[in-house]
């Protein structure tokens, strides 16, 4: 099965070391700009609901604005505490300087 991809914002408007986050369905989901390569996560920490888009991002971690868990933007890995749970990646194309998400997983599971 092919997965279906939505356009939710242009790679111009996300800088380097950016985060950004967007509407994706009715999911918000944070996009990281890592030296020209862009992820996305699910923008609400899994610690608590901050916005991770309005954290700070280190290289491909992001860190919660609210108590300081950190999150890989690759794997949606835990890479501090106090978050125990992973956040949700998603897979993402550009095309024509577009970013593209799908709800398929950035693993490839859905």
């Amino acid at each position: 099965m092919t997965a279906e991809f939505t356009t939710v914002a242009q790679v111009a408007d996300i800088k380097p070391g950016e985060l950004r986050c967007v509407r994706f369905g009715t999911r918000r989901v944070a996009l990281a700009n890592v030296d020209g390569e862009i992820f996305a996560i699910d923008d609400t920490c899994t610690h608590e609901e901050a916005s991770l888009s309005e954290g700070e991002l280190f290289g491909d971690v992001v860190e919660c604005p609210l108590h300081g868990a950190a999150f890989n933007v690759r794997t949606g890995a835990v890479e501090s505490f106090p978050a125990t749970r992973a956040v949700r990646t998603y897979a993402v194309r550009i095309v024509d300087g577009a970013v593209q998400l799908s709800e398929q997983s950035a693993s490839g599971a859905a």
